[in-house]
């Protein structure tokens, strides 16, 4: 939504489909109100509690904490796309609003990063574990994320504006070239899915190693680092599957700017299925949370015993 509705690629690879705006609209609306309340309640639980947090919930609270601020988004696009893609809000909140929606898959992805690189450290080199992963370094690390992260957006702020046509108010990005826009696609792609990716399989397959190696040698690891360690691998799935479709429609739209491939139905409806399926990923991490998070459950009952 925020990064296909470009004066590059949608002009001729773009369906008229009533069915398309019939039906997108209130999914958004559902997953903001579900994206709005979980995500509160996850925050809740964990910064209202009396019991500071670990290094792994300091990283999941900040994604919950991404996640919130996407969804609360959400519901302008909803306006926009019932409309006819009609931004009827100021230019102020067209830049804002898609500046979020760039941030929020940079961030989480780079949250998840860091909660692999803690669990990799915990059962791959357990000696170093309390001393490098800290909670005060987690929050370094968390700050450093959002930093990067807003600059990250810092061209969709600069680029995004309204445009006018047939009495319409089209909230678009103008790069002024399109080797620019392809630039910017090209950079996004790089540092918000292929680095991070491999990072992250690079320490997952590390750790299915190290448990596999335990289990075999006869060593159970404690339940609690069992459990964290399971809530984190399916928070990290849930995460590619919702958004792997969306960054290879990405890498597609890339190739289509470029002249490589060109436009076809198909590759128009699947841009739009993977954007929504990763915006459905803000509400699937709280229930995985409440669902296998055993500490998250601890909390939460000791939440509302206090």
């Amino acid at each position: 939504m925020s990064g296909n509705q470009s004066n590059t690629s949608e002009d001729h690879c773009f369906v008229d489909d009533s069915l398309f705006f019939t039906l997108v609209p209130p999914y958004i609306v559902i997953i903001s109100v579900l994206g709005i309340i979980f995500n509160a309640f996850v925050l809740m639980v964990f910064w209202l509690h009396k019991k500071a947090c670990t290094v792994t919930e300091i990283y999941l609270s900040n994604l919950a904490g991404a996640d919130l601020i996407l969804v609360f988004c959400l519901p302008f696009w909803s306006d926009n796309i019932r409309s006819y893609y009609d931004w009827t809000f100021s230019e102020s909140l067209c830049k804002v609003s898609s500046a979020v929606m760039s941030m929020n898959p940079f961030c989480s992805i780079y949250f998840l990063v860091m909660v692999s690189i803690d669990r990799y450290v915990a059962l791959v080199h357990p000696l170093s574990h309390e001393r490098i992963c800290r909670p005060f370094y987690a929050k370094l690390g968390c700050l450093f994320v959002w930093v990067f992260g807003l600059v990250f957006a810092l061209p969709i702020i600069i680029y995004r504006k309204l445009e006018f046509s047939s009495n319409l108010a089209h909230c678009s990005r103008d790069f002024t070239s399109p080797d620019r826009y392809l630039m910017y696609e090209v950079r996004a792609i790089i540092f918000r899915f292929i680095i991070p990716v491999i990072i992250i399989l690079f320490c997952t397959v590390k750790i299915i190693q190290s448990l596999s190696n335990r289990l075999m040698e006869g060593l159970k690891p404690q339940r609690t680092e069992q459990k964290t360690t399971t809530l984190i691998l399916a928070v990290l799935l849930a995460f590619l599957i919702c958004w792997v479709p969306f960054h290879v429609a990405k890498i597609l739209d890339v190739l289509l700017n470029t002249g490589i491939l060109k436009c076809h139905t198909i590759l128009f409806i699947f841009q739009q299925v993977s954007m929504y399926l990763a915006f459905f990923n803000s509400v699937l991490n709280p229930i995985l949370y409440i669902i296998i998070g055993k500490s998250f459950q601890n909390r939460t009952k000791e939440f509302f015993k206090q």
